[in-house]
């Protein structure tokens, strides 16, 4: 058996593999992977000769190469190597009851927003649900190292989840239904895929759905988010609603914040606009833009950015400005590229790479 990670095989799977043992054994290994964050190779209960086994056959997915902190070692972003040799990067964040990590589902990214930095980067491939998985396995180990509660995770870091659908769904439910943590505390992000918000506006578990948004006009939004050519914004926003009515959970809208972009008084209106479209009003995450190597624009400064909210909140607009962490590091929102080279270009050019 060959596999990207020990979190890839299925109980099914797992009882394959441990034919020739007790049949106890698939539950204790189960218990020790998903229960006790353990490796195999640390799980005493079993023999010796198994757990020499199991190492050799389940390897860990992730190979940390290397870790940097900010926030006084609150927030930290870890480098990964893949089995295959694949670059990614999660942000584990640390909160004085809780933790929150930002996983990755892609390497790379194909959606191509120019002021992201995993989308300068480009597309490698896409995760499978075991390598999605034990990004969060290793994100539990560590807060519980430091004390905390792995409470939240959010599918926001390397990649555009619903483009891996099955196998990012997958992960979901096994997060859930293993590891423990409650579906609401799961959050999917998105470019705005309308295919894969109406199949997860079938799925049952409740999990939370952030569409980034950044413009509410079709016309900059092909500009910042190519993908808006193939689902413009009423086609998307058709979507949102029938995700919305359909399931009853509130959605939120994240928009990066550009300085004379998207943070004029006309953005704000069509915002409003568009916020007024959905059955239930959504929340909105500004977020003022990150730094990245290969976008000029700066972000909206701070004046800029409690001007924006204030005409967003005086148009009725649910809307909270977002705490940056971990912008020193290059964790933050959009910043994510896996230490991948990217080439300088500025707001309304062609990508070079």
């Amino acid at each position: 058996m060959t596999v990207a990670s020990r979190y890839d095989v299925d109980r099914a799977g797992l009882t394959t593999l441990l034919a020739t043992e007790p049949r106890y054994r698939v539950e204790q290994v189960w218990h020790g992977l998903y229960a006790e964050l353990a490796d195999p190779g640390d799980m005493t209960v079993l023999p010796r000769a198994l757990r020499a086994r199991l190492v050799d056959e389940l390897p860990s997915a992730l190979r940390t190469v290397t870790e940097r902190a900010s926030e006084r070692g609150q927030t930290i972003k870890l480098l990964s190597r893949l089995l295959d040799g694949t670059l990614i990067e999660t942000v584990l964040m640390l909160y004085p009851d809780r933790a929150t990590v930002c996983v990755s589902t892609q390497a790379g990214c194909a959606m191509g927003c120019g002021f992201c930095a995993t989308g300068q980067a480009g597309f490698t491939r896409h995760l499978t649900t075991g390598e999605i998985v034990e990004q969060v396995v290793q994100a539990a180990r560590r807060s519980r190292e430091a004390g905390r509660r792995l409470s939240n995770v959010v599918f926001m870091g390397m990649g555009e989840p619903l483009a891996n659908y099955d196998r990012v769904w997958a992960a979901v439910e096994r997060i859930h239904a293993d590891l423990g943590l409650s579906a609401r505390h799961l959050t999917l992000s998105t470019v705005g895929l309308v295919p894969g918000i109406e199949r997860l506006t079938g799925e049952a578990l409740p999990v939370n759905l952030a569409v980034s948004l950044h413009a509410a006009d079709d016309g900059l939004r092909d500009e910042l988010v190519p993908i808006n050519r193939r689902y413009p914004l009423d086609r998307l926003m058709a979507a949102c609603s029938r995700y919305v009515e359909t399931t009853r959970r509130r959605l939120s809208f994240e928009w990066a914040l550009i300085d004379g972009v998207n943070d004029r008084a006309v953005d704000a209106e069509q915002l409003a606009r568009r916020c007024r479209e959905l059955p239930l009003a959504p929340h909105v995450n500004l977020i003022p833009l990150n730094p990245t190597p290969g976008w000029g624009t700066r972000g909206t400064p701070p004046t800029g950015v409690r001007l924006f909210h204030d005409q967003l909140v005086a148009h009725g607009v649910n809307a909270t400005v977002r705490r940056n962490r971990g912008t020193s590091i290059d964790a933050a929102c959009g910043q994510l590229a896996a230490a991948a080279p990217v080439e300088w270009r500025t707001a309304g050019a062609s990508p070079t790479t």
